[in-house]
C-alpha cells in the first residue's frame, strides 16, 4: 500500500456496492492494512490474486484479469 511505500500513516475509504445483493458497502483501511466494514451487517470477502509477476505480459495484474 502506499503508505507502507512512503513511510507515512495513510488512510483509504472505499465506496463500493456489494457484487451479490448492490447494497451499498464501506471499507476503511490504514497504512498498517487494519481495515473496518462500516455497515454492522457486512462480510465481505477479500482475496488476493497470486501473479506470477516475471510471467506477466499485461501492463498491469488489473489488465489480466
Amino acid at each position: 500500500m502506499q503508505g507502507q511505500l512512503r513511510r507515512e500513516p495513510l488512510t483509504f475509504a472505499i465506496e463500493t456496492a456489494c457484487a451479490h445483493c448492490d447494497r451499498p458497502l464501506h471499507i476503511e483501511i490504514d497504512s498498517k492494512l487494519r481495515y473496518s466494514v462500516v455497515e454492522q451487517d457486512a462480510e465481505p470477502l477479500v482475496f488476493a490474486p497470486m501473479v506470477d509477476f516475471s510471467r506477466l505480459k499485461d501492463l498491469s495484474i488489473i489488465d489480466a484479469f
